[in-house]
């Protein structure tokens, strides 16, 4: 405000002048007899106008020789290849004071108000002419000293965690077969980075910061602004993508990534989780610090410098994050996607700061739509786990009534995201009240007991009601499932393993908390049902075989001998069947072995102690120490036969 406040007096003084002038010429005009008084007058303004003009001559003479001086400095670089800052300070020194000079030469020029005639235009093209040249090498050595001072970026080196290999390899969990391609119990996932702090580094070496600052300041003055910032944003662009090069960030399109196969695109992912955590919070922090180094009396320059250099790169890690969110909804993807949008998450506050106001707008709303964006492809990857398991189907029943790896999977998978459960809550939540047809069909029947007894309250957490989705459409398809073998017994073996496999997986894990007691009260109850199920379709026929019938005359020997009899073959029936199913769970196989030893061989030790000397040894084929030592063969998973007494 000061100089527009000099400059408007000068321009009114001027005008005054101006006015004054033409007003004596017409009194000249008009007046042809001229007083003493006024011819002294005259004659003092004509002195004066002549020594101004006299003044205005040595002026130009002057300059015109000190731009001389000033261009043979200029020209004499010009025939010499090396670069002045590798000569030394002095040379450097003498350089920017040339330079400098040309600068001020051409402001006393503009400044002496010149009629610019012929000579005066030419002197002044050439001190522009001058000055441009200065101007040209002075960018080039901009340049020059940006590339050749390049710090070595070392990502390793950072403060927070830099090994994509602690980062879950989801690999393990693609499809429903064998047990290993279970979740792995040992299993810790990557923290990312939510105790890490920003991490700056030099990127350019310090010593050389103020050569950059002195260049920079020097051609702004020169109004050569905008090629000192093309020469920085071309600079620190090559040092940007090379720093993506050592990230292992290759360039890629969206169609490279819809085409990737999933242990390819799996480790790309982990990378990626891995690279943009430090890209943003150590190099990007970095290079923004660098500009305000160099540019920062000049804001806004300073982060139109560092938003133009680095947006290319960040829009190109950007564009993967995108292209994966749009790729489709596999179940396996969604521990890698979940990564994904927690580093996006946890980088937003770093991303506001870096690209503030409308300057960095452009890459802050790209950054907010991708986030949007991994977060819709975590709902849908999440659904589509759902309708996986809703939809899964097989033509034979599982061997032996073990655990069905569709089981495994599941509460595994479960078991794992408990790890996201904040992250998961947030996206579902939002989700469900944004849409809440969205909802799961099964929530209701999954939900019904809940409610009915008190436990279902409003704090319920999203999370909490879609675990319950998955597991009642889990006990669903295993009903289904159970169907398919023709023993009853074994229907009801199968069920209790799975159901007993759900609750001790909730039971001993984090799933505790969202599932709740009474989800594990009542499953308990259910696969302990299921034991007396198969305790009274398997035992009940063969039970009553040990009764007394109330006779025991020699009348009844004959009927002794066939209870004997029947009651040996069908235990052996039942433990050449039943020998091969499986129990997998230690506990739970004692625990009915020995509810079945209370009830079928103590019924039999009874029975034949009452008996034996009613008939001879050779009708009694079994003792009963033997009956429940054969008891420890079954749900071994290993058929067997009883063909002999008294040998196993």
């Amino acid at each position: 405000m000061g100089d527009i406040d000099k400059i408007v007096p000068e321009m009114g003084e001027e005008e005054n002048l101006i006015a004054a002038a033409e007003h004596l010429v017409r009194a000249l005009g008009s007046n042809k007899n001229l007083t003493s008084n006024m011819k002294r007058v005259l004659a003092d303004l004509g002195s004066q106008l002549s020594t101004m003009a006299t003044i205005s001559d040595e002026g130009v003479s002057e300059i015109e020789e000190q731009l001389n001086i000033v261009q043979e400095k200029i020209l004499s670089r010009e025939a010499d290849q090396s670069m002045i800052w590798d000569s030394g300070p002095d040379e450097a020194s003498e350089y920017l004071n040339a330079a400098d000079e040309a600068r001020k030469l051409i402001e006393r020029l503009d400044g002496l108000c010149l009629e610019k005639n012929g000579h005066e235009k030419e002197l002044l093209r050439k001190a522009h002419d001058v000055l441009q040249m200065a101007m040209n090498r002075l960018e080039e050595e901009f340049r020059h000293i940006l590339v050749q001072n390049r710090q070595p970026f070392e990502p390793e080196h950072m403060s927070f965690r830099s090994s994509e290999e602690d980062i879950m390899d989801e690999s393990s969990i693609i499809s429903y077969g064998d047990d290993s391609i279970s979740i792995d119990d040992s299993f810790q996932r990557d923290n990312v980075s939510r105790t890490s702090e920003e991490f700056i580094v030099h990127l350019v070496r310090a010593d050389v910061i103020p050569d950059l600052r002195c260049i920079a300041n020097l051609m702004f003055l020169a109004n050569y602004d905008h090629e000192c910032c093309q020469a920085y944003v071309m600079a620190r662009k090559d040092a940007l993508d090379e720093c993506l090069f050592i990230l292992e960030m290759e360039k890629l399109s969206i169609e490279d990534v819809l085409k990737m196969e999933w242990g390819h695109l799996n480790s790309k992912i982990k990378r990626w989780v891995w690279a943009l955590k430090i890209f943003v919070r150590s190099y990007l922090a970095s290079e923004k610090f660098l500009s305000e180094q160099i540019f920062g009396e000049f804001e806004p320059v300073n982060v139109s410098c560092f938003v133009e250099a680095s947006k290319a790169s960040m829009l190109q890690l950007l564009n993967f994050g995108e292209a994966v969110s749009i790729g489709p909804h596999k179940p396996e993807k969604l521990f890698c996607i979940l990564d994904m949008y927690e580093v996006l998450a946890d980088l937003l506050s770093d991303i506001d700061a870096l690209y503030a106001d409308k300057i960095g707008s452009s890459v802050r709303i790209e950054y907010y739509e991708v986030l949007r964006r991994v977060g819709d492809s975590v709902r849908g990857t999440f659904m589509e786990f759902e309708n996986a398991i809703a939809s899964y189907t097989t033509s034979n029943p599982f061997a032996g009534g073990g655990v069905l790896h569709l089981t495994k999977y599941v509460m595994n998978y479960l078991r794992t995201l408990t790890d996201y459960t904040e992250t998961l809550n947030l996206l579902l939540r939002n989700h469900d009240k944004e849409d809440p047809s969205s909802a799961p069909a099964n929530m209701n029947s999954a939900m019904e007991e809940e409610s009915l007894s008190g436990s279902l309250t409003s704090n319920f957490s999203p999370m909490a009601i879609r675990y319950r989705s998955v597991t009642s459409i889990l006990e669903s398809k295993l009903h289904e499932k159970s169907k398919m073998y023709k023993d009853v017994s074994l229907q009801h073996i199968f069920l209790m393993n799975n159901i007993h496999y759900m609750a001790q997986k909730v039971k001993n894990s984090e799933l505790r908390l969202i599932f709740g007691d009474n989800w594990i009260r009542k499953h308990n109850w259910k696969f302990q049902q299921r034991a007396m199920d198969y305790e009274r379709a398997t035992w009940s026929s063969i039970l009553p075989l040990l009764k007394d019938d109330g006779n025991s005359g020699s009348s009844s020997v004959s009927k002794l001998k066939e209870r004997f009899k029947n009651f040996y073959l069908a235990f052996e029936e039942v433990y050449k069947t039943q020998s091969a199913w499986v129990i997998p769970n230690v506990h739970l196989r004692e625990d009915l072995r020995i509810s079945i030893s209370l009830k079928v061989i103590q019924a039999y030790r009874t029975f034949e102690s009452r008996h034996k000397n009613h008939i001879s040894d050779k009708h009694i084929k079994y003792s009963a120490d033997d009956l429940q030592s054969y008891l420890l063969d079954l749900f071994e998973g290993s058929s067997k036969s009883l063909h002999n007494p008294h040998r196993r």
